[in-house]
């Protein structure tokens, strides 16, 4: 039974194994440049990147970004619905095979390929970019290059061992819904809207509460223009960039949230005069942020978040397999 899942998983494996190949082999012949050049530049890392070294930072995020989505998509899909849309089931289930069994080694030996391809981008391009996530890190980016801290939500799940999470949430839940559905392609296409809603859910409103934040009160000072901005997160300056601001809020003099702006503010000629004036009033920024030492804290829990939710839909594909399907 294994040897006949991989030959029917070998195609596709095969060539998503030789696709990432050629991107690690990329990656090893240039990181060691980004090490060298982070060495002698630090935090000006980013000042002295390369065309090349940005679209290379860019082009191994979207791919660690979509694998999961695409494995769950073209493997897990298609695993049960393609041999229930063209009857083969039956066969199979008649070859002294249980359905149980013929599924649950399916499911587990792909699975763990889909796990390993993923686990191998993420390793890959976390190495490579790592000189990159360490000067921005320590303020050698300025937010307006498009580089962020790696446990911001745009960085946080091409990095780590979160994307092995991914993949084998994505190849279950593909998996699970070709055998609810029956059908290949609506059950690609439902993997792919399912997989991308729980991936939007997870950092606006899950991934925040899974390690404890921290909460600072920033005055508002003529020598930090950078805190002037009332409503904007990006602006607010209190010690470090290597931190996921989860929540802000204006408090007014008494210490309660503001409500309107101070007497004098409305009429200021220039952000110097106007946080001058907020800073008369006794305005301040009240910050709420997940601190750089609880990257991989976030990293492990969320991990083990999206195997648990694999193992659960993973047994409700056996049971719809063996209660539901003649």
């Amino acid at each position: 039974m294994i040897w006949l899942t991989w030959r029917q998983l070998r195609t596709q494996a095969t060539l998503t194994l030789a696709v990432l190949a050629v991107l690690a082999l990329i990656l090893a012949a240039t990181g060691p440049r980004l090490a060298d050049l982070h060495t002698t530049a630090g935090r000006g890392l980013i000042q002295q990147l390369t065309g090349t070294d940005t679209a290379l930072y860019f082009a191994g995020g979207v791919a660690v970004l979509v694998l999961p989505a695409l494995l769950g998509m073209f493997w897990g899909a298609p695993l049960v619905a393609r041999e229930l849309e063209t009857g083969t089931h039956r066969l199979a289930w008649n070859q002294g095979v249980t359905r149980t069994r013929w599924l649950l080694t399916r499911l587990v030996l792909a699975g763990l390929v889909a796990m390993t391809a993923a686990g191998l981008l993420s390793l890959a391009v976390s190495w490579w970019a790592g000189p990159i996530d360490q000067a921005v890190a320590t303020g050698g980016s300025d937010n307006g290059d498009s580089f962020v801290p790696r446990i911001d939500p745009a960085a946080f799940l091409i990095r780590g061992i979160a994307p092995l999470g991914y993949a084998a949430f994505a190849f279950v839940l593909g998996a699970t819904l070709g055998v609810v559905i029956r059908r290949t392609l609506p059950a690609m296409a439902a993997t792919l809207t399912t997989y991308t809603v729980v991936q939007l859910v997870m950092p606006m409103w899950v991934r925040e509460h899974l390690a404890p934040t921290t909460t600072v009160t920033v005055p508002f000072t003529p020598g930090r223009l950078g805190n002037y901005g009332l409503d904007s997160v990006s602006q607010v300056e209190f010690g470090t960039s290597d931190v996921w601001v989860t929540a802000e809020q204006t408090l007014d003099g008494t210490g309660h949230p503001a409500h309107g702006m101070p007497p004098g503010y409305e009429d200021c000629e220039s952000i110097k005069e106007c946080v001058s004036a907020l800073t008369k009033a006794g305005y301040q920024q009240r910050i709420t942020y997940q601190p750089a030492d609880n990257f991989w804290a976030l990293q492990w829990i969320e991990a083990g978040v999206y195997l648990a939710l694999a193992i659960g839909l993973g047994a409700l594909c056996v049971w719809w397999t063996r209660r539901r399907l003649s």
